[in-house]
């Protein structure tokens, strides 16, 4: 399964956008507000539907968390009664036959209550389908008793979270490490200097190196994201066929980590895995430029606002540069004028 498209109406920021996803990689760069990791949220949501235990409407909401758990609050802020309408399509690489999922509510729907339509269909294509949200945050220092914490309303967290720690526990690969993946798990290794262990008696996290095994919240923070990734890796969740979300890689990393993500993820697309992720950073969208070959298959969405804030503007380019109203060109082109200016 890949995802193929997408289309929004009156969803949160967009009143009508349509948007064609890369079968491999989509970069999505954009300013604050513009609705980034609200698509990634949205196609989150869709993916995990395939389970037949998960409905799309509750995912969504779950994933999104609007007050009191109303769809409805998920509605574009304007005037009129509107109707939001999410409409998701996905298929198998090359072949022409596609499932569409489709969810419609209104402002007098209570709870998750929405007009769902392809479920079935989109259950019964895609059942096997594997896919993760890597959160901007890192979460997984605070793993011991999230979930039994949540569950009682005594932390508030979207499903994301509780998500990425419940898949970091577990272990799906089956058989012997291919080639590849054992040299991108050295990769990671190199940065990280240890393996993570996960302890379920005690609900913790260790990173764990030749001589010692140091608690998770004692770890950098940029090391334990990329600890993370080391254990989706290793644990069988990021493979062939599965999707990837991931909400701004670059935060909280040393931007000497930067190439390395990129080449990781590349190579997690050449081996079959679809990837979303959204980026404020100039590093990360130009390293994609840098260390891209000619088989790999990369895509740039652009979102920005319009004249006013509530309008907001979609374009998309194989190359990085190519972008119309890219942001983080924009700013990156102001601080050069302003050290010109300067004399540096």
């Amino acid at each position: 399964m890949i995802i193929k498209k997408i289309k929004l109406e009156n969803y949160t920021v967009f009143e009508n956008q349509q948007i064609e996803f890369s079968p491999g990689i989509n970069v999505i760069v954009g300013e604050n507000g513009t609705g980034k990791t609200h698509i990634l949220k949205v196609l989150y949501a869709a993916c995990q539907s395939v389970d037949k235990k998960i409905s799309f409407s509750h995912k969504l909401v779950l994933t999104m968390l609007p007050d009191d758990y109303k769809i409805s609050r998920l509605i574009t802020r304007k005037p009129g009664n509107r109707v939001a309408v999410i409409r998701i399509t996905a298929g198998e690489p090359n072949v022409t036959s596609e499932r569409v999922l489709t969810a419609s509510f209104n402002g007098k729907k209570k709870k998750w209550e929405a007009e769902v339509t392809g479920e079935d269909g989109w259950e019964e294509s895609f059942d096997e389908i594997s896919s993760i949200f890597i959160p901007a945050k890192e979460i997984l220092s605070h793993s011991y008793n999230l979930n039994a914490a949540s569950e009682k309303n005594n932390v508030r967290f979207d499903d994301t979270y509780l998500d990425i720690i419940n898949a970091a526990k577990i272990d799906i690969s089956a058989g012997r490490n291919s080639d590849s993946k054992n040299a991108m798990l050295k990769k990671i290794q190199e940065m990280t200097h240890g393996t993570v262990v996960y302890d379920a008696n005690r609900d913790e996290f260790y990173l764990k190196s030749r001589n010692s095994k140091q608690e998770f919240n004692l770890v950098a923070e940029g090391i334990r994201k990329m600890a993370l990734l080391w254990q989706l890796v290793k644990n069988g969740t990021l493979e062939k066929g599965s999707i990837l979300f991931w909400d701004e890689p670059e935060a909280n990393i040393n931007p000497t980590y930067i190439s390395i993500i990129v080449e990781m993820l590349l190579e997690l697309q050449r081996q079959g895995v679809q990837i979303f992720i959204s980026t404020h950073d100039y590093l990360l969208a130009s390293y994609f430029e840098v260390k891209k070959q000619e088989r790999d298959s990369l895509v740039f969405h652009s979102l920005s606002h319009g004249e006013g804030a509530d309008t907001i503007y979609y374009n998309k380019s194989k190359n990085f540069d190519d972008l119309k109203n890219n942001a983080i060109i924009t700013a990156f082109n102001e601080l050069l004028n302003e050290i010109y200016n300067l004399g540096v």
